[in-house]
Order: structure tokens, then sequence, then C-alpha cells
């Protein structure tokens, strides 16, 4: 079974996916994989480099990801281009892994924005974690040390609440204690092993 897993930025989503791995599922992580496309060395790095230019990369040429996201955050064409480049490397490493992984098992495919490309209906489920805007504000100033008007620009170039809630099968809402998100990931889990097909 194929489940995508999506969540606005610090809406807890990656604590979902380590509940999900502990109940036993394959974990996919678009985030991490978005990082290894461009590691230093890979074509991708190549091609951000070629669209974006060399100041982009760190004294050590790495990519300089802070530098790159004052860049497209604020700029919705540039956005597209980088998109335009990672995304296709990220789905061709999501196909590679999802081959590998047993075929009547779980396979979470973790998605930051999995409503921003379109590509929700290419799951047999969707669980949307969302939390309210403000808790998603205070986790990134006091977790990442960002500024308020940095925390609300990620937040307004991503998908909204509306959107996210309209591709879910599952909605998770992370507004309660670590218990309480267990407990609702629990849930959605039993409920997506009910409806597993029979190997």
């Amino acid at each position: 079974m194929r489940v995508g897993l999506t969540g606005g930025i610090a809406s807890g989503k990656s604590t979902v996916s380590e509940i999900f791995a502990e109940l036993g599922a394959v974990i996919i992580d678009g985030d991490k994989l978005a990082r290894e496309v461009v590691e230093r060395g890979t074509p991708g790095l190549a091609q951000v480099v070629e669209a974006f230019g060399p100041e982009i990369l760190t004294p050590d040429g790495d990519l300089d990801r802070p530098k790159l996201g004052q860049v497209v955050f604020n700029d919705e064409a540039r956005r597209k281009v980088l998109e335009g480049i990672v995304h296709p490397l990220v789905f061709e490493r999501y196909a590679a892994l999802e081959a590998s992984a047993p075929t009547d098992g779980v396979v979470v495919h973790d998605i930051p924005l999995l409503a921003e490309t379109g590509r929700a209906d290419t799951f047999d489920a969707v669980v949307v974690v969302e939390t309210p805007v403000e808790v998603q504000v205070e986790r990134m100033l006091r977790d990442r040390g960002w500024t308020r008007e940095d925390a609300e620009s990620r937040i307004s170039a991503q998908a909204t609440a509306e959107q996210r809630r309209a591709i879910a099968t599952h909605l998770i809402v992370n507004d309660g204690s670590l218990a309480d998100l267990r407990a609702r990931v629990e849930e959605v889990w039993a409920e997506l092993t009910a409806t597993e097909p029979a190997p």
C-alpha cells in the first residue's frame, strides 16, 4: 500500500513519520531525497548551479541552502525553476526505493509539497498533518531560530490548509500533546492496515 504523508513546515510531519516507522511502515523521506539529489558532485547540483549561478555554493562547493532559500522563497518563477530540477530527480529516487520495499508492506512517502506537486492521486491514501499557523510560526522561531517574517513567508509559499485537506483521505490535527499525536497516528495506522489488500 502506497501512502502519501504531507503537512506544512513545522507541522509535526517528521514526528508522525517516525511513529509510522515504529509501527512498521517503510518510510521514504522526500526532504532527505531532496538533499541527496543536490549533494556535491551530483548532476542535480550541477543543474542548480547552471540555473542560479555559483554564488549559491558554499566555499567548500556544497549547496548553500539558506542562500538558495532566500533567492527562491519570495520569487515564484525562480522557485518553479528549482522545483523543475529537483522534483523529477526526487521522484526517480522514490521509484527506485519503492521498488525495493516489501510488496505486502505499507510504504509511506513523506512528501512536504504533495499538495503543490499535484501527485496526490498516485497514492492509495494521503495522510495530512495539520497544525494551527501560529503554532507553526512559534516552532520555527523556537526550534530553527528564524525571524517571524521568514517563518510567515515560508508558510505562505506552501499550500494552504484547505488545499491540503482537499487531498487528504486521513487528517491528523497536531494541536495537542505528543501522546495525543501518537494516539491519532495509531488510529490512522489501524485504518490503513485494515483496508490493506490481502497479499
